[in-house]
């Protein structure tokens, strides 16, 4: 079992990571602000399971070989840019339906579909590669125990931070969203504004360094 002074410093660590906004976090403000705040706790979800891709990556091993090999790293890094801005792009271009989607009561967006999305945003995060495998592992003590259960307890523990920090930042961005509802010009410029933030993530990912 991993010492309480292992586990406490290792949540102070995962809590500095992750309250710092990061492709996840600025996903779900601009999920939050172009669909609200129902999709964007969805997209936190996904983003949080997809978040375990990069664990079982860790617990099985190949954790270390991803943050040593560039060209791994960066293929993942880009399929990641990739679809932010894929995501960005679609966000602006339905901005002028928003209103027409609100006031029709027309039916939310489908919840496999939030969750799937937030599940390739987090799987591709490079934030979360580089901590869960460069990190994560120095907090493990091999003479406490099994290394692949102490990875995933420490692993479990960033989930629980990953989601009440993601949460939080989605449901703030969600109720600054009410008051643009309530014009349909402002609406559309909300929508600007998610979908843009969504592409300028995408982007930073795609622009930022290896290690």
């Amino acid at each position: 079992m991993v010492p309480a002074s292992h586990l406490v410093a290792f949540a102070l660590a995962a809590l500095v990571i992750v309250v710092i906004p990061g492709p996840n976090v600025l996903f779900a403000i601009g999920r939050a602000l172009t669909l609200g705040r129902r999709p964007a706790l969805l997209s936190v979800l996904g983003a949080t399971l997809g978040s375990t891709v990069p664990l079982i990556a860790v617990v099985l091993g190949l954790g270390t070989v991803l943050a040593s090999s560039a060209i791994l790293f960066t293929l993942i890094k880009i399929a990641g840019a990739a679809y932010l801005i894929y995501l960005g792009v679609m966000a602006i271009r339905d901005r002028k339906h928003m209103a027409a989607a609100l006031e029709s009561a027309a039916e939310a967006p489908a919840v496999g579909r939030m969750v799937r999305q937030g599940f390739a945003v987090g799987a591709t995060n490079p934030k979360a590669y580089v901590f869960l495998g460069a990190v994560l592992p120095q907090f493990a003590v091999p003479e406490a125990g099994a290394l692949p259960m102490q990875f995933l307890l420490l692993g479990a523990i960033c989930l629980a931070i990953q989601v009440l920090s993601d949460s939080t930042w989605a449901i703030l961005a969600g109720t600054a969203r009410s008051w643009f509802v309530r014009s349909p010009r402002r609406l559309e410029a909300v929508g600007s504004t998610g979908g843009l933030m969504i592409i300028g993530v995408g982007a930073s990912v795609a622009l930022s360094g290896n290690h």
